[in-house]
Parts: C-alpha cells; structure tokens; sequence
C-alpha cells in the first residue's frame, strides 16, 4: 500500500469516550409522564431525519412521555441554549445527540447540579467532569470504520484511499476515522470533512480528484457523502464502482439503491431507528433505576448481493 505523505484538506484525530456514571435521579409515581428534553443536531440528511422520526414516534404521550424537542442546526452553541432551557424547564432527562465531543463540561454541571440525568443518544463526548452523563445509546463507531477497513484490506490491496470525514469533532467522525485507520491507515492518502452532507461529499471529493488523480477508492462517513461522492465522480469523468470505490456508512435505502446499481461497493449500517430503545432507557432513568453505561444498537454490512426486496423494505 502507498503513503503518499497523508493530505489532511483538513482533518482531525480526537480520542477517549468518556464511560458513564450509574444512574441518578428521583424515582417518579406511577402514572406521571416523563418529561424528556431532546437536543437534536436537526437535519443533515436523511440518516437524522429517520433518527428524529424514530424518537418522535417512542416518546409519545400515548407511551407516557412529553417531549420537548430542540432541532439545533449543527451548532454547539444552540445545542447549550437548549440544554440550558431544559433544566430551567425542570425537565425529568435531558437528551442530545452532541454534534462535537469536547465542551460540554460546564452546562453538564448546570445539569448535574440540578439533578437531572442526562443520556446521550447517538453521538459521545469527552468529558473530566465527574458523573456528567448516565449513559450512552447508539452504534459503535470505531466498530463501524474497522468494517469499512477489513473489506478494503480483502477487496482493494494497495488501493489509494480518500477519506470523506463527517463533521470534525464529531463522536461518528472520530470513531470511524479510528477504527478504519488502524486497519488501512497507510493507504490513505487524503482526508478532509465534507460535514455529513451530499453538497460536501460532491465538493471535497471533486478537489480530492484533482489533488491526488490517483485515487481509487473513497471511505465516506455517511451516505450522504459518498452520494455526493459518485456525483463528483461521474462529473470528473470517473465511472463510481469501476474506476473508484466507494465505501460508505449508514444504510439508507438512496445507498443501497446507489449499491444495487454498482454506484457503492459497500455500506456498513448504522441503524437510526432505536426510538424503542431509547424510550425503554429513558423510563428507567427517570425512575431512578441502575443503567448499563452504554447500550449499543446493532448493525449489518451490505455489499452488492444485495437484494432489491431489501432495498424496498428500508424505511429510511
């Protein structure tokens, strides 16, 4: 494999998720309502979108709960506003999806003070701050980017490789950076975020193609990237599947149509619907009751025996 010097368009390495503490918080009577305040990143694609369905259609009043639901638009500092408005609110669990890992430790304070539990739902955070969170549920992302990296050990030997990074900072961009790195790390070439949208993906891998006209495969972070990805590609004149790879993550039926037709070459999932899941969690919460520190929502591989009843059957 060649290492050509590794073009960072730019790109960055975090490490260490925190582990979260045991639960905490007053038992509730039966019969209240368990007041939830959910911080979403909002709408970066269609992985989100499905996410935030999921969650809407769990924490219904008909199960039990009042959901106050912030969409943040991507911002650190929205996600805090919001954060802080729950705990004036005197909510029973606060929920975020964090769109960054670092800086959450003094409204995480404000949190723990109040004594509101707080569950992250997706994404981690890093974090000194004694007992800042009970627990975190979502998919493991460093296991997500080493299924990315076993294929294109087996599949692309030597294969020069762009990597499309999510948002910098983020816990997915972070975990699957890692996990795909320590596999084939020598092989890539360039990296640089296209922040977890198509319009970034298509970008970033059109100025890749000029900087490093030898590529021939990309590693995108979601799918919305690496249908971005295919754009620039057929656009540079490069046929996406022959000429380059594509290895993506997430599981969206646009990807697996995408992968049906010979446009990908791999998608490692990444379920969005863990709505269930996580409302089973936030009763527990709420109820005072010890958590697991994580719970990890579980996910496949798809490659192009994919079938068409499995493209038709993804709700998302």
């Amino acid at each position: 494999m060649r290492r050509g010097g590794r073009g960072l368009l730019p790109a960055v390495l975090a490490v260490a998720v925190a582990l979260a503490p045991a639960a905490c918080g007053a038992p509730r009577e039966d019969g209240d309502a368990v007041r939830v305040g959910f911080s979403q990143l909002s709408a970066e694609g269609s992985w989100r979108a499905a996410n935030t369905a999921s969650v809407r259609a769990a924490l219904t009043p008909e199960h039990g709960f009042d959901l106050r639901l912030s969409e943040d638009e991507q911002k650190q500092e929205g996600q805090v506003a919001a954060l802080r408005r729950f705990i004036a609110e005197d909510v029973d669990v606060i929920a975020f999806s964090p769109v960054v890992e670092d800086g959450w430790d003094q409204v995480l304070r404000e949190a723990r003070d109040a004594g509101i539990p707080v569950v992250l739902v997706d994404r981690s955070i890093t974090t000194a701050l004694p007992d800042a969170y009970v627990t975190r549920i979502g998919a493991d992302f460093r296991a997500e980017g080493r299924r990315a990296g076993r294929w294109v050990l087996r599949n692309a030997p030597g294969a020069e490789v762009f990597e499309l990074q999510g948002t910098l900072g983020s816990g997915a961009q972070v975990g699957r950076q890692e996990g795909f790195d320590a596999l084939v790390g020598d092989a890539v070439v360039g990296a640089a975020t296209g922040g977890f949208t198509r319009a970034g993906g298509r970008d970033v891998t059109a100025a890749a193609l000029e900087a490093w006209p030898g590529l021939d495969l990309v590693f995108a972070h979601n799918d919305d990237m690496a249908l971005g990805a295919v754009e620039a590609l057929r656009a540079a004149g490069r046929r996406p599947g022959v000429d380059v790879r594509v290895v993506s993550v997430d599981g969206t039926r646009d990807a697996l149509r995408a992968l049906a037709a010979g446009d990908l070459d791999l998608v490692v999932e990444c379920d969005p619907q863990f709505g269930d899941q996580l409302a089973r969690v936030l009763r527990r919460v709420a109820a005072g009751e010890d958590v697991p520190a994580s719970t990890t929502v579980p996910g496949g591989v798809f490659d192009r025996s994919v079938t068409a009843e499995q493209v038709a059957a993804r709700a998302y």
